[in-house]
């Protein structure tokens, strides 16, 4: 897997792929295996669009560093 990086104000992103490991509909949020992060990296539905995402989905998403760790933006399904 290849990891793009590109500055976001004082912020930098990282484009990465991975797969949905975990998918709780009712909440509406989720965890991504990725090689791209050392934890499991939290969605929410808020940011994917379309959909629910079941567990084994492929995608691509860029990673932000949230208060409670990694957290998903711009998912899109591959």
């Amino acid at each position: 897997m290849q990891t793009l990086n590109r500055a976001v104000g004082n912020d930098i992103i990282a484009m990465a792929n991975g797969k949905v490991d975990f998918f709780n509909d009712t909440g509406g949020y989720g965890f991504i295996e990725t090689e791209d992060a050392d934890e499991d990296v939290f969605f929410h539905m808020e940011d994917v669009g379309g959909e629910d995402l079941t567990e084994g989905t492929e995608i691509e998403f860029d990673i932000e560093q949230a208060p409670k760790g990694p957290r998903a933006t711009n998912v899109e399904r591959v």
